[in-house]
């Protein structure tokens, strides 16, 4: 006897749009697969689905054509990042030593 269906949701935003599509799936549909079946690139035009990263309830998977998805999962399609988050945080604790050695001098 066959398994029914699993149920699951995928997500992809941008700023100033966000898309949560639910998906009734086989058993054993991976994380990547379940991303290429949404249509979510109908959305979304441009979206690669076949490249993009991608997680699950907030953590990225490293192998999504491996990771097989359980019922209740949450799929995400995040975006490349625009800035290295490094970088950022660099850049601001530069900034606030120099607000402080300002500050100091004054």
């Amino acid at each position: 006897m066959d398994k029914p269906n699993i149920v699951v949701e995928v997500v992809y935003a941008l700023a100033e749009k966000q898309k949560l599509l639910r998906l009734s799936l086989p058993h054993g549909t991976t994380v990547r697969q379940a991303a290429l079946q949404s249509g979510m690139q109908v959305h979304f035009p441009g979206l690669d689905l076949a490249h993009s990263p991608l997680g699950v309830f907030g953590k990225a998977v490293s192998k999504p054509d491996e990771r097989v998805l359980e019922d209740g999962e949450r799929v995400e399609i995040y975006r490349p990042l625009i800035a290295d988050p490094k970088e950022v945080r660099k850049q601001r604790a530069a900034k606030a030593a120099q607000a402080r050695t300002d500050e100091a001098e004054k």
